[in-house]
């Protein structure tokens, strides 16, 4: 124990001797540093720091006064009026340099932005590479994390005393200003109030903040309701209010060199948020919480599997992780427990789905989603999506009520968004034409080509979710979607033309439910399917269709008709383009036919006796006064030129993997095992 006494004595020694030289050559110190900020500011960024006077204040404390902050040859950014900065003696002593005290009057930040120049954007200047520097520096995302988390807690003071401190934003049309009259940190304890130009609207920010344990609870809230938070409407179209957001950094675990994780949560009460690509009105969040576990590792970024999402009473858990090398990866899953369906309907926010308000079900449902993605091998994506719905019910439908599908109905036909014409579904219009009045050819046709499993799956096909995946990102480009014929009905009948980012998923909850529910039949699903899809320029429903191209009544469409029609449905105004002036198909159809014919004709859907000429590809001829005018001078070149303008002929191009993708499902109506491939 005495020894322990001596070892403890001497490094006292060491600390007192250290700290009186230190204190002797501190003023040294202090304008070294200072010349050290003003010389790198000044290369690194372009800037000028001004000090007007500085100097110690008892032992670790430095006072400054009249700080400028200017970017060179712009306006001032930064002043601040009076500043005292303390260091924490004992961390020092460990090599961390973590604040004690702030007391700083009278500052103020302003941003401006003239034309395409402005005060800040060095903040966005890209560093110059080091020559010296070693490129082949292994990434760490773990330790990158770590340095960035100590940085903003070491900045964190003990206790903190900041009186009119104001930040402004100016451009050519916008003027925003944030004031704070006052700002407090005692004994971890934090309040202060954020005031938009002076008193237009006012948010607090309360809470506790532990530096030396990197905890943190903040509570930011408004005094008023439906406070729009600044600039968002002008710049970006986004209006955004809510009454009180949370977030919980409960613990900071560095477990090795490549692994820190956290742990906490993040919430929000009346969230009302509104843009156009989101919804065409206020979408109300009442309330929401998510907590769990962010793994940071060293080419890795992960959302453990144990973390729970929930809205009002759904719950939900997320895993996602992303890798970045040696491959980037994606992975994605989404699981829920067994739980009483309603309560996820109940959990939609408000404005979100206008479709789905007013739902009412009974009975429970059960989810997992599983998706993974290496983006060097799109062709090997993951995905799977399983839903347990056995015992659900629809008590009361929203403002979509699918039943009405049974009845006759009055249909919308849009373009553009804008409603081009009212189509009545039903015995009412001459136009409609029932199923067994269609030809069978052209029912087969137009299942093969746009949903092969329409009448076994419950609206969704995962193999063309996949292959949907895999093109996109080979191309680069959106080039394939994955909707069924059950999709585009529901798109088409109950949903809006606004283009926004959400739209897709109420379109897949509404097919889930019409499905699920099997309140309307498969065939009287692809009976309005084939009555209200376009077929051309303002031609709608089969009857229209098969009169305008052929002058015929659905019944009477032969093989080649219908595969042509079938043809043109991704891109219903190109098909004219596929005849030639003496209304004949244009050459470069031939393949479109054979692909399909021969797909038909091996399932059994139609006779090989079918096959004698082209699948009646020769039998295919245009109403006259439909056809292009004689050219002057007529060759097989021109005959065999399809007159498309750039991009209008992707229908008619089968790729490798288009005809990959039709193999596939050619196997598998077939039954083929592998041995028999």
């Amino acid at each position: 124990m005495r020894i322990l006494y001596i070892v403890l004595g001497v490094i006292s020694i060491f600390i007192v001797a250290g700290g009186v030289f230190a204190y002797q050559k501190r003023d040294g110190i202090l304008l070294s540093a200072i010349n050290k900020a003003k010389e790198k500011l000044a290369t690194k960024y372009d800037l000028d720091l001004k000090i007007q006077y500085y100097s110690f204040k008892g032992l670790s404390a430095v006072q400054f006064q009249n700080i400028i902050l200017q970017p060179k040859g712009k306006e001032q950014l930064a002043h601040i009026q009076d500043l005292t900065v303390s260091i924490r003696i004992f961390p020092l002593l460990f090599g961390d340099v973590k604040l004690g005290q702030i007391l700083m009057n009278n500052s103020a930040v302003t941003l401006i932005k003239k034309d395409s120049t402005s005060n800040y954007d060095f903040l966005f200047k890209k560093k110059n590479r080091d020559s010296t520097a070693n490129d082949k520096a292994e990434t760490n995302f773990a330790e990158l994390a770590d340095r960035m988390l100590k940085s903003v807690f070491f900045k964190i003071p003990k206790d903190m005393d900041l009186q009119n401190f104001e930040i402004s934003y100016q451009d050519d049309s916008t003027s925003q200003r944030i004031s704070i009259p006052e700002a407090e940190i005692s004994g971890g304890d934090l309040k202060t109030k954020f005031l938009l130009n002076d008193h237009e609207a006012v948010w607090n920010l309360e809470g506790t903040v532990n530096p030396d344990g990197k905890e943190m609870y903040l509570r930011l809230f408004s005094d008023a309701k439906d406070v729009e938070l600044p600039l968002l409407r002008r710049k970006f179209g986004l209006r955004a209010s809510f009454d009180a957001l949370t977030f919980r950094l409960n613990k900071v675990d560095r477990k090795n060199k490549e692994l820190l994780s956290l742990s906490g949560e993040w919430g929000f009460e009346n969230l009302k948020l509104n843009h156009w690509r989101i919804s065409d009105k206020d979408v109300l969040f009442p309330e929401g919480l998510m907590s769990g576990i962010l793994n940071i590792g060293k080419t890795s970024v992960e959302i453990d599997k144990e973390s729970k999402v929930k809205v009002k009473e759904f719950e939900f858990s997320p895993y996602v992780k992303y890798v970045h090398k040696p491959d980037k990866q994606l992975e994605l899953a989404i699981h829920t427990d067994r739980i009483e369906a309603q309560k996820f309907f109940d959990a939609i926010p408000q404005g979100l789905f206008h479709s789905l308000e007013g739902i009412r079900v009974s009975g429970h449902m059960q989810y997992d989603l599983n998706f993974a993605l290496n983006f060097k091998k799109p062709n090997e994506v993951i995905f799977t999506s399983k839903m347990d719905d056995k015992d659900l019910k629809i008590e009361k439908w929203g403002n979509a009520n699918i039943q009405e599908l049974n009845t006759a109905f009055t249909y919308i036909a849009y373009e553009k968004g804008e409603p081009m014409r009212t189509i009545v579904l039903g015995p009412q219009n001459k136009d409609f034409t029932p199923l067994d009045q269609i030809s069978r050819y052209m029912q087969i046709s137009l299942i093969n080509t746009e949903d092969p499993f329409f009448f076994s799956h419950n609206g969704f096909q995962e193999e063309a979710f996949r292959l949907s995946i895999a093109t996109n990102l080979k191309e680069k480009k959106f080039k394939r979607g994955a909707s069924t014929i059950s999709m585009q009905l529901v798109k088409n009948v109950f949903l809006n033309r606004n283009k926004t980012v959400v739209r897709k998923v109420e379109e897949i909850i509404l097919v889930w439910l019409m499905e699920s529910s099997k309140q309307v039949s498969k065939k009287r699903l692809y009976e309005v399917y084939l009555n209200v899809i376009e077929w051309g320029n303002n031609v709608y429903g089969i009857t229209e269709a098969s009169r305008y191209y052929f002058g015929k009544k659905p019944a009477d469409l032969n093989l080649g008709e219908s595969i042509f029609l079938s043809s043109i449905v991704p891109r219903p105004k190109t098909g004219l383009y596929s005849f030639d002036w003496t209304g004949h198909l244009k050459s470069n159809m031939i393949r479109y036919f054979n692909t399909y014919g021969n797909i038909m004709v091996k399932t059994k859907q139609i006779g090989v006796d079918s096959t004698v000429s082209n699948y009646g590809f020769y039998q295919v001829e245009l109403v006259p006064h439909l056809r292009s005018a004689r050219p002057a001078f007529v060759d097989s070149v021109q005959t065999d030129t399809l007159d498309l303008e750039e991009g209008e002929d992707n229908f008619l191009n089968l790729d490798e993997t288009t005809e990959a993708h039709k193999r596939s499902l050619f196997d598998k109506l077939l039954g083929r095992n592998k041995e028999e491939k």
